[in-house]
């Protein structure tokens, strides 16, 4: 099991602006924040469901290739929340909300391209009716 994955922004204070907005719909928030004199390399922020984080973000040269994250939800009204939050928060479309059965029967997923390009997913694999 996973515990904790992170990714390289550009423009730290932007990117964290936009995952408060983009991540508030699925239940997370920002949760720590730790400046680079600290950490001794970077700036970084943690976001999650408290009481602890499990995505973080770090400031320096963001990762090449972009990377994917999917955030796992209970509800596609979920990921529809996060796709409308994350475009309203600068995020540029990557795939709108709708089932994958390419993937399995009740995959829903909307993708959208952060500041840095990176592919953050909200994914529900229940089969409830789309919001």
């Amino acid at each position: 099991m996973i515990d904790h994955t992170g990714l390289v922004v550009s423009d730290f204070a932007h990117s964290k602006t936009f995952y408060i907005h983009a991540l508030a719909p699925i239940g997370y928030s920002l949760l720590a924040e730790i400046p680079a004199a600290v950490t001794g390399h970077s700036d970084v922020a943690g976001f999650g469901v408290a009481p602890k984080p499990d995505f973080w973000i770090s400031s320096g040269t963001p990762n090449r290739p972009p990377i994917h994250i999917a955030f796992r939800v209970d509800s596609r009204a979920e990921v529809d929340a996060f796709y409308q939050a994350a475009l309203a928060a600068g995020g540029r479309d990557n795939g709108a909300p709708g089932p994958r059965p390419h993937y399995h029967a009740h995959y829903y997923g909307a993708f959208v391209l952060d500041p840095d390009g990176h592919n953050i997913e909200a994914v529900c694999h229940h089969a409830d009716t789309p919001s």
